[in-house]
């Protein structure tokens, strides 16, 4: 009787607070006790009258939200299979709650977008399947795998160059292995190129999924020198009682050798490794390097790729027992990697970690170390120049240290030559935007037969033009920003919104002389290059040429294989190539560089140089670097020329320390918008007013920006400092109600409010 009694007790209600990918917190919604999810499924669930939404189940509880009707919890997705582990969950909260946001937010950016179907019937949420991409593999034939027969048989390829460098660019992706294959994605030749050498008989196609299931035991890793040796050792001892290390090791130092070593070690504990990179675009060379070394095990993972191949990378992951190695920038922080036990963070310093539109505003770096000790991993930070954040930390103690201070090899540390463009302009030794001292440089890699990478930081032909007559320039309507002109296109752009408009005939102001392009970019050096050297093969690598990854790799293999002898470039030039012929680099315009309206102007201007610098002379022919400069005394100048990081950092620090800047205080910049420019003005005052009654004067404010208006909208900005000593949760928190308060009146709720902490 009293077991028939239990058994006919209700069962108690279930709740579930759901995550949606709204800019929201979670919502609550009814569960069946008999099939509760488990926390990290995706679940299907309805929101209003007639919207269906994908969402997170994130708690399970018995306390029922007051309102009178709750919807119950739909159709549990993906076979019931958690797309979060409780570690992963406990990174999204950290993330929210840090960064200010929603974790509905932190959904948006960490899943796939076909993992977070919507619509207004369960038709949209049909069980699909992701089946594993299939590839294209290359091998050589079997009779060419003997090194003599595949001499005789290049040789017989002489007629046809492009076959005979098609063979030679899959021997070198081979290396040592000639019985080996190669991803078709690897190599730069076309697929009609390929199939001719099957026809042949050199080369074997293969289509087939990635055996990503194997799990080779052995890899082909590179031979470390002394000083690697003794840094890799270093690293391991120091991970033995500190969750995080800086490598710090000058450009061509051979950081990534030591990155393969320790990833070669976790992979085979059956870990997993994430080695997260600024932009995968610009880091070809390493994706290359890593997949000959550990193959299959290899998975990228960039926004770039189709929605369909980072859900499948994301479902796999989800099911894999461990031993992957991920390359990805910093959205592959949100990988399920169950198995964490190492974390690669390259180029630490690197700007492109912080992301800046659309929320969660977050810093990859900082994430990763969080990350790192959430799951129980390590963390390596590498870098030539650190951030000042990183480098305090690790003289601190609070992060291990590890230095390596000779470049690979027999390479030596470029000569920096500095040139002072104002003499050079009264002693008539400058022709165009050209001082002689680098025009004879060029002229003297040309006739050896070596390669120059020319740095301008600013793209396009002309940042502005002009009238000389009225001063009227060009601007955009919905910015305040001046228009850049692009000769190629013959248009002036808006690089903030893309507005364009035609170049005028003459100036709409006085229609007395025509509007000259000021200044100048890669585009209009590309075009003086082949001016002034008309034997030179220039091309330009910046956002304007490089269209796809396509056009990138063409430009980045074909500059490998010396098709070209000038290289003209933006920052994207500075990140983590490797040319052995490039023995000259020449920075056209520091100034542009250091004075910029920003505090941290001065450190990254340091990082720039040296980054850029260090693509020269990393072979055994020693490098040059030429800058050309105004302020040729500049502290930072003479810093960069002699590879004095430590004083840069030293002195930087100690002016942070004196004006209250990171890292010894923490940031959150509040940006405020609005098309009404006057209730913009209300809005910020009524904001700083309130915020100085809760932090004094840790509050500036409000200003306007450098550019206070984009795309129609005006802009205010408020900025709060917070001492590192104090408690900052409690001041996000103040912050919150702050906010609330402020923008919960009628008056302001239809002004935009961007939460920005730790600002870059």
């Amino acid at each position: 009787m009293r077991c028939g009694f239990l058994r006919r007790l209700p069962m108690p209600e279930r709740y579930a607070d759901i995550v949606l990918p709204l800019a929201r917190e979670p919502f609550t919604f009814a569960v069946g006790a008999e099939a509760c999810p488990a926390l990290g499924t995706a679940v299907a669930v309805p929101l209003g009258r007639t919207k269906i939404l994908t969402g997170i189940v994130w708690r399970i509880h018995g306390q029922r939200p007051d309102v009178k009707t709750l919807k119950p919890v739909g159709e549990v997705l993906y076979g019931g299979m958690p797309l979060l582990t409780e570690r992963q969950m406990a990174l999204w909260e950290w993330i929210a709650e840090y960064y200010m946001c929603t974790l509905g937010e932190v959904m948006r950016a960490a899943l796939p977008a076909l993992m977070k179907p919507s619509g207004r019937d369960t038709a949209s949420f049909g069980e699909e399947v992701f089946r594993p991409r299939r590839e294209l593999f290359l091998s050589l034939a079997s009779a060419l795998r003997d090194p003599a027969r595949l001499a005789e048989a290049s040789a017989l390829l002489h007629r046809a160059p492009r076959q005979r460098a098609a063979l030679e660019e899959l021997v070198s992706a081979l290396g040592s292995d000639l019985a080996g294959e190669v991803p078709r994605r690897m190599l730069g030749a076309d697929r009609p190129m390929l199939a001719a050498l099957e026809r042949r008989g050199y080369v074997t196609l293969t289509e087939r999924v990635p055996d990503r299931d194997g799990r080779r035991e052995t890899f082909r890793l590179p031979v470390l020198t002394a000083s690697q040796e003794a840094a890799l050792a270093s690293v391991g001892r120091q991970f033995a009682d500190r969750e995080t290390v800086l490598l710090y090791g000058v450009t061509g130092s051979g950081k990534t050798e030591i990155y393969m070593h320790l990833i070669a070690r976790t992979l085979l504990r059956g870990e997993d490794v994430l080695l997260l990179v600024p932009e995968i675009v610009l880091t070809s060379q390493l994706v290359e390097r890593m997949e000959r070394t550990f193959g299959d095990r290899v998975t990228v993972y960039h926004s770039r790729l189709t929605d369909r191949r980072r859900t499948e990378t994301y479902l796999r992951l989800c099911r894999s027992e461990g031993g992957e190695l991920v390359l990805g920038a910093r959205s592959s922080l949100f990988l399920p990697l169950k198995k964490l036990g190492l974390v690669v963070v390259d180029e630490e310093h690197d700007p492109s970690y912080k992301q800046a539109e659309p929320a969660p505003r977050y810093h990859a770096r900082d994430c990763a170390v969080v990350a790192a000790r959430l799951l129980g991993a390590r963390t390596l930070l590498g870098s030539a120049t650190p951030s000042l954040e990183s480098w305090l930390n690790a003289r601190a103690g609070k992060y291990g240290l590890v230095r390596l201070d000779e470049r690979y090899g027999d390479a030596r540390p470029p000569e920096i030559r500095i040139s002072d463009t104002l003499r050079a302009v009264k002693r008539g030794e400058r022709h165009s935007h050209f001082n002689n001292l680098l025009l004879d440089a060029i002229a003297q890699r040309l006739e050896r037969g070596e390669q120059t990478i020319l740095y301008q930081n600013r793209r396009g032909f002309a940042p502005y033009v002009a009238c000389r007559t009225c001063g009227w320039t060009a601007r955009c309507p919905d910015c305040n920003v001046t228009l850049t002109y692009h000769k190629q296109t013959r248009r002036l752009e808006c690089h903030y919104c893309g507005h364009t408009a035609p170049v005028p005939t003459y100036c709409p102001d006085c229609r007395v002389t025509e509007a000259e392009p000021m200044g100048f970019g890669t585009e209009k050096i590309e075009l003086e290059v082949a001016r002034l050297f008309p034997q030179a093969r220039a091309v330009r690598l910046d956002r304007d040429s490089v269209t796809s990854e396509r056009a990138f790799q063409a430009i980045v293999r074909g500059f490998a294989r010396r098709e070209w002898d000038v290289l003209v470039g933006t920052q994207m030039v500075t990140k983590g190539f490797d040319f052995e012929g490039v023995t000259l680099v020449g920075i056209l315009n520091a100034d542009n560089m250091l004075n910029n309206p920003d505090f941290r102007a001065s450190e990254r201007a340091f990082q720039q140089m040296m980054q850029v610098a260090g693509r020269a002379g990393r072979r055994e022919r020693p490098g040059e670097v030429v800058i050309q400069t105004a302020e040729p005394d500049h502290p930072v100048i003479r810093q960069v020329a002699a590879g004095d990081y430590e004083g840069m950092a030293l002195q930087q620090l100690a002016e942070r320390e004196a004006f209250f800047y990171p890292p010894y205080a923490r940031l959150v910049a509040l940006t405020l918008r609005h098309r009404d420019a006057p209730l913009l003005g209300r809005a910020a005052v009524e904001l700083a007013s309130r915020l100085r009654g809760r932090f004094g004067r840790r509050v500036n404010g409000p200003v306007r920006p450098a550019v206070d208006k984009i795309r129609g909208e005006y802009l205010l900005g408020v900025q709060l400092r917070i001492e590192c000593g104090a408690s900052f949760a409690r001041a996000r928190k103040v912050l919150r109600e702050v906010l609330a308060a402020t923008f919960g009146q009628a008056e302001y709720k239809s002004v935009t409010v961007v939460v920005n902490v730790d600002p870059q």
